[in-house]
């Protein structure tokens, strides 16, 4: 794990606000929240960091199943809304756990999503 500290710009005013520089400061905030507060250190604490993601998905598939009802024992028990605030849960927690492996969480993600972009969709076509 890394033990950067978050830039000085990061702190309670940057949070959520709903602009992408606010998605990383609050990425930031939660990474240092953690790392404060995380009961295990090493490996075996950045293990557990990444294994909260496959908490997150397991969570997104029980509200799945609840939206559809599809277990006849329980019945319905989940809205889409439900499922939505799952997903938005495990982008959440993915994040954070990107952030535990790099202090350039943003860059890393940015590289990554230029690189799946352009394999799925193609070359971006230049601007007029």
């Amino acid at each position: 794990m890394t033990d950067q500290a978050t830039s000085p710009e990061t702190t309670e005013t940057t949070r959520v606000t709903g602009t992408t520089a606010d998605l990383w400061g609050s990425v930031d905030d939660l990474w240092s929240w953690l790392e404060a507060n995380r009961p295990v250190d090493g490996d075996q604490g950045l293990l557990l960091r990444m294994l909260k993601l496959s908490e997150e998905v397991g969570e997104v598939a029980q509200a799945v199943i609840g939206a559809t009802g599809q277990n006849p024992r329980k019945g319905v028990t989940h809205t889409w809304e439900d499922v939505q605030g799952e997903l938005c849960d495990v982008v959440i927690t993915a994040l954070v756990a990107l952030r535990t492996l790099t202090p350039d969480t943003r860059e890393v993600f940015t590289r990554h999503l230029a690189r799946v972009t352009e394999r799925s969709l193609g070359p971006a076509a230049p601007s007029a």
